[in-house]
């Protein structure tokens, strides 16, 4: 069996201290500094040990400005952690609407979904953040796409308890019909 690692450089202090720095910032929304970075040609797509990438940390973290200039120095908006979580969800997750905006407008695409078949609206709605539900409604989510597990928005809401969404959700689908 051959090493994963094998092909790694081996990074100095120096590089790990540096790489923790960038990730920090955009955790952080420290935008000018990360901007600074981005300048000097810093992919805008970098990512952790995790998988997440720059994006996603500005964006899980509500980020808002730090994510709208990530977006303009080109990251990618649908590129998933190795979780398979996108930035519009890790957005739907904490309930950010401001996040959800420009992402949004930034081309995240709104039904993407993890390898579990989990859109944004699926888990807006699990966690009943009814602001976020209307926005990708709103962006055109399907509130009838199901996941992997054939289970709706409206499904895994109940399931979860949320008290609002189940019925915004199912008046959204009966809207459509």
């Amino acid at each position: 069996m051959s090493d994963p690692n094998a092909d790694k450089p081996d990074l100095d202090d120096a590089t790990i201290a540096f790489a923790g720095r960038v990730f920090q910032h955009a955790r952080a929304g420290e935008t000018a500094e990360l901007q600074a970075l981005l300048d000097l040609g810093l992919p805008a797509n970098l990512r952790n040990d995790k998988g997440d990438s720059l994006l996603m940390l500005a964006s899980y973290n509500g980020r808002a400005e730090t994510t709208a200039a990530l977006l303009k120095a080109g990251a990618d908006p649908d590129l998933a952690n190795d979780r398979g979580q996108t930035p519009l969800a890790g957005a739907a997750f904490k309930g950010d609407t401001a996040v959800v905006r420009v992402l949004l407008d930034g081309g995240a695409a709104v039904d993407a979904t993890a390898p579990d078949g989990r859109t944004a609206l699926m888990i807006a709605a699990m966690f009943n953040r009814m602001d976020v539900v209307d926005m990708l409604l709103e962006a055109g989510a399907d509130p009838a796409r199901t996941d992997a597990a054939g289970q709706s928005a409206e499904t895994v809401a109940r399931a979860m308890g949320a008290a609002d969404t189940p019925a915004r959700i199912a008046a959204a689908i009966a809207a459509k019909s």
